[in-house]
Formats: C-alpha cells, structure tokens, sequence
C-alpha cells in the first residue's frame, strides 16, 4: 500500500490530547487535489463539525492552483468528510455529550486517493503541556545516551 503524507497538524498533538483515531475521505473540487498533491495544505486551525448526519472540515487552506486560472475554488471552503454512518454518528455523540473535540491529525494520499486522519481529542492544560515536554526530553536524552555509549 503506498502511502504519501503530505501534511500534519503538529499544533493538535500539542494542544490536545488525542484518542481514537478514523481515516476519512475528502470530497474534492477539481483543482484542490492538484494544490493538495503539491503540499500546498495547511491543517493548523481546522476542525471538523457535524450538520444534518454529516461531517463537514471547516478551516483547512488549500492554496490556489497555479494553472488553474477561472477554474480555481475557494481557499478555506467547507469540505465534507466521506465516513460511514457509525463513525459520524459516535463522533457526534462524543463531541456532544463528552465535550471531545474533532481535529484532523494529517493528510496523506493512498492509491491516488486523499484521506484525513481525523482523531477525537480533548484540550491540554498547561502543566499537561509541560509534563509531555519533559518526558519527551528525557526520552530524547535517554537515546542519546544509548548511542553514545555503543
């Protein structure tokens, strides 16, 4: 299975706590794959919302097509996420009883086709923050150690 990443959303993994994880289509216009193929998307403030049983990602840029001239689409328009029934419907649940948030984790292609990782995350506090620092610090120093000492 080839798979290609093209962006992350490194400010989820640092703001939020995340859980479980759900790949997600995208429902494309016309010049936004090619944008998207080019690595012209950025995930930093999106998040995904529901209406009327479906889910919808508010908030992602895809930048313009170079070429695309009248044909181009809208920057920051509303894209709507392909997922099953279920999957909308425990997501909904979750951000609406649970108080999670939905955020995309990344967005990568896979046999041609654009996929989301969207994750159910719940908002650090500070000290969280600084907590998973400082392990990441220690797991940093930990393997620099193993390697010098080989």
């Amino acid at each position: 299975m080839t798979v290609k990443e093209i962006a992350q959303n490194r400010k989820a993994r640092h703001e939020y706590e995340l859980y479980d994880r759900y790949e997600a289509g995208l429902e494309l216009k016309g010049t936004e794959i090619k944008s998207l193929r080019l690595g012209k998307v950025q995930l930093k403030d999106s998040y995904v919302s529901f209406s009327n049983g479906e889910a919808f990602i508010k908030g992602m840029h895809i930048s313009p097509y170079e070429f695309g001239n009248r044909f181009n689409h809208d920057e920051t328009r509303d894209r709507k996420l392909l997922l099953h029934k279920r999957e909308i419907l425990k997501l909904e649940q979750a951000q609406k009883v649970k108080g999670y948030t939905v955020v995309p984790v990344r967005i990568y292609l896979s046999k041609g086709l654009a996929k989301l990782e969207i994750a159910l995350a719940q908002g650090k506090n500070l000290h969280d923050k600084r907590e998973s620092e400082k392990a990441k610090d220690a797991k940093r120093e930990i393997q620099k150690a193993m390697k010098n000492q080989y």
